[in-house]
């Protein structure tokens, strides 16, 4: 798709405009917290686009004690398309702070003035949004769909919003529009937030195949990261994109793991979504344990039922959280990828195989052998955390 190229001048102004706006909503004051605020935590899931993010994100969501929210800042890559990755890093960084402090009036800067919940970005995931005081569509403490939530829920008032995040003890954001951890050091540092950072990772063969069935959908943002000033970018014969996500992933994982900040020790949790595939109710209980969450009966039995679902996924539940199996999804790309496509990825995200412990394959027979595990095991004394800037280089 073609946009009207804009000026270089004109993106510039524009994005110092959205800054200032940016920074004067923020600065104003904010609605009283609850007495209980300075327990509240903070967590942001980290990762990219066709990662398992959404099925993590649904392990929060579903939780009683959890208020959360998909992708915020879709609204601040489609408000400000013509920039790129690292302009907009500030923006989407600043709308994830207020979002996590419950408040929602940074959304004036990307919403119609007269607005209902539903103008949120998959607003309907959230079963806080679906519950009271939200919405009644669901009891609080039940399991929501999304399907039945939105058209009893779509035409409530936004400010309700606000106010059923600020009656949750926790604070759950799911992002993919961050490509390093520095950008975060801010928030981790803030005294007013009690940040948690979960950094999901995938094989990176598996996002290739996934984001091949859902390259429509991407093409916008595949445009901001390859920064092409608006141009939207739905083919992507070189895998520019898969390599940026790979950089990205050793950027934030190095920087977490190799002489991290004091602020950040204790507060980032790598995942990777084929454990959470091979053993999901243990890899939930830690990561809960991890964000101050504990695991109820109701929550284990829905979890158990959407990892153990036939098949691996429909085309059309591309962006939804469904039953599936879901030892089967993380395998998918195994039958599906050409060999020449798998060389070619594993080329390019070399540094990340290593570094997040996935083997290559080197033929089709090892490619297609279900026998031969390509997933390494956890643990410093198994992964490689030597620095792969040199046969990747950072810009």
């Amino acid at each position: 798709m073609w946009l009207p190229r804009i000026s270089s001048t004109a993106v510039t102004a524009l994005l110092l405009a959205q800054t200032f706006l940016l920074l004067f909503l923020i600065s104003r004051p904010g609605p009283s917290p609850p007495a209980c605020s300075e327990e509240r935590v903070h967590v942001l899931v980290l990762s990219s686009w066709r990662s398992g993010s959404s099925f993590v994100g649904q392990l929060f969501s579903q939780h009683p004690d959890v208020f959360y929210l998909m992708e915020p800042a879709w609204h601040v890559w489609t408000t400000l398309s013509q920039g790129s990755a690292a302009t907009l890093h500030m923006a989407v960084r600043d709308l994830v702070r207020s979002v996590f402090l419950c408040d929602m009036d940074v959304f004036d800067a990307y919403l119609p003035w007269r607005r209902n919940l539903s103008d949120l970005f998959q607003w309907a995931v959230s079963r806080a949004l679906c519950s009271p005081p939200a919405c009644s569509a669901f009891p609080r403490g039940a399991i929501s769909s999304e399907a039945v939530c939105k058209p009893l829920c779509a035409r409530r008032p936004f400010s309700l919003a606000q106010e059923a995040c600020r009656s949750y003890s926790h604070v759950v954001l799911k992002e993919v529009r961050f490509f390093n951890l520095q950008v975060l050091y801010p928030l981790l540092s803030d005294p007013a937030l009690n940040l948690r950072i979960v950094h999901l990772v995938r094989d990176p063969r598996a996002v290739l195949r996934s984001r091949e069935a859902a390259a429509k959908a991407l093409a916008r943002d595949n445009g901001i990261v390859l920064g092409t000033n608006g141009t939207w970018v739905e083919a992507d014969p070189g895998l520019r994109v898969v390599r940026e996500v790979c950089r990205s992933h050793v950027r934030i994982a190095e920087a977490a793991t190799l002489k991290p900040p004091p602020f950040l020790r204790g507060r980032y949790r790598l995942v990777r979504f084929e454990d959470l595939a091979r053993e999901p109710l243990a890899e939930i209980r830690a990561l809960y344990a991890f964000t101050g969450l504990s695991l109820t009966p109701q929550l284990e039995a829905w979890i158990y039922n959407i990892t153990h679902g036939s098949g691996p996924g429909a085309r059309r539940e591309a962006f939804k959280t469904s039953s599936r199996n879901a030892l089967n999804v993380s395998q998918a790309w195994r039958h599906t990828l050409p060999f020449t496509k798998i060389r070619r990825v594993q080329e390019l995200c070399t540094g990340a195989l290593q570094l997040l412990g996935y083997r290559p394959v080197y033929s089709e027979d090892e490619q297609h052998d279900l026998t031969l595990d390509l997933v390494l095991p956890r643990g410093l004394n198994s992964f490689s955390w030597a620095s792969s800037t040199a046969s990747h280089p950072r810009h």
